[in-house]
């Protein structure tokens, strides 16, 4: 792979990290490392550990977006950033970095229930992204999903545009969507041979008709109506097309998982940060029982591929004993929190710890997600949870469940609840939270 040097990249301004653009929080900067279709190779992630530790202050962190980043980033900028470059964790040109915003699931190519596999296409999407000048005048956010019809496959995370597999007349084709997810009707459909086509067609007509405060398709698509910005394009938009659903996926996510050959284990980092020691134990494990790789979720999560059956007692005994959640039951896996107030100056509490306090606290009637959220920002979830707690101040937060008919979080349920307040309304059942 062709790497790049650091002096010779200047990062565009943004507030999101980048691999160059090391963003300044309350505890360091924060380097993001985009990873292809969420893919790393054991060896790239014992160079991403041991510069965290040399580096930084070791801690890393699985994304909601099936990407890596670096914590507590001290002084040496450029001895980072080489570190992971040298190890192919860089992009084929630096100024391609920001616009990698690419997801896959994490069994793509493998899962049983896929109608294709789309990783020949995702590394023409990722080389049109990289390889196009214009193409990186896009927002570090625009993102772009693209989904086989996994049964692993995060589906509720908005994209700018969306494509998915269907079938039709025992033909692959790809129907599309914008400013939504999979689980939406869709725009239309081409065939799978023309989905690249349409990547550029739709990116290129964005570029042209978005003003430089419309950096989202939704900010786009309030002023223009989806019909008005697929007008022109060479898609297909028959009853068929435009009656297809995409199937619901599984919701299992950690984990034995199923492959058309062999299998695959989920796990997951307590509350999605990794330890340098978490990362190269699993690394190892992924060398001695599986294919050596791994694969980062948005579910900020990791997937095993390819794992000998015959040693999966042995590898999740291994895991567990790295400190890593391996089963769904634990209730540490039902919760999400952002970074909270040790690390972020917006946060209004220390989202982390007491995201540690509240699963002790949840019962068998909680809802399957719980999100911690340390200010309206919401940037621990792509998605809106079934329950958020949105914090107020420390230990204290206001209660909102999803509301399919109201913006924003939800419905408001308790507001100033202390973590015991809100464990045990968590518990109630749904109808009983208003009494």
């Amino acid at each position: 792979m062709k790497q790049v040097h650091t002096p010779s990249v200047s990062p565009r301004p943004s507030a999101c990290p980048g691999l160059w653009r090391i963003v300044a929080a309350r505890d360091g900067g924060i380097c993001r490392i985009k990873l292809p279709g969420g893919l790393l190779l054991a060896d790239q992630a014992d160079a991403l550990a041991s510069a965290a530790e040399r580096f930084a202050s070791g801690v890393i962190e699985a994304t909601n977006r099936g990407n890596l980043q670096i914590r507590g980033i001290g002084a040496e900028h450029a001895g980072l950033v080489d570190s992971l470059l040298a190890a192919g964790l860089g992009p084929r040109e630096a100024a391609g970095d920001d616009v990698r915003n690419l997801m896959l699931s994490p069994l793509a190519g493998l899962d049983p229930a896929a109608l294709l596999d789309v990783r020949p296409l995702a590394g023409q999407i990722l080389d049109l992204l990289q390889g196009t000048p214009r193409f990186h005048e896009l927002s570090a956010k625009f993102a772009i999903q693209l989904d086989g019809g996994e049964g692993l496959a995060m589906l509720e995370h908005p994209h700018d545009l969306w494509l998915s597999v269907m079938r039709l007349e025992q033909q692959d084709w790809l129907a599309f969507g914008l400013a939504g997810c999979p689980t939406e009707p869709p725009l239309g459909a081409v065939p799978m041979a023309q989905g690249l086509a349409l990547v550029q067609a739709v990116l290129g007509r964005f570029l042209d008709l978005a003003s430089p405060e419309q950096s989202r398709m939704r900010q786009l698509l309030q002023q223009l109506a989806p019909a008005a910005f697929i007008e022109g394009l060479d898609i297909r938009r028959d009853a068929a097309v435009l009656g297809w659903r995409r199937a619901s996926a599984s919701a299992a996510w950690l984990g034995t998982l199923a492959q058309r050959q062999g299998m695959a284990l989920g796990i997951a980092p307590p509350l999605g940060r990794l330890t340098p020691g978490m990362l190269r134990g699993t690394a190892g494990i992924a060398r001695q029982w599986g294919d050596g790789s791994l694969r980062v979720s948005p579910w900020q999560s990791l997937v095993l591929p390819n794992l000998d059956p015959a040693h999966r007692e042995q590898a999740q005994t291994a895991l567990a004993g790295l400190g890593l959640l391996c089963h769904a039951d634990d209730p540490l896996s039902r919760i999400v929190a952002c970074t909270g107030s040790h690390g972020c100056a917006k946060a209004a509490a220390a989202t982390k710890s007491d995201a540690v306090t509240l699963a002790r606290l949840l019962g068998p009637g909680a809802p399957g997600s719980v999100h911690l959220s340390g200010c309206a920002r919401s940037c621990a979830v792509a998605h809106v949870a079934p329950a958020t707690l949105l914090a107020r101040s420390p230990g204290r937060y206001d209660l909102y469940l999803r509301d399919a008919h109201l913006p924003g979080l939800g419905a408001l349920r308790g507001t100033d609840l202390t973590l015991n307040d809100a464990g045990a309304m968590l518990d109630l059942p749904t109808e009983h939270l208003d009494d």
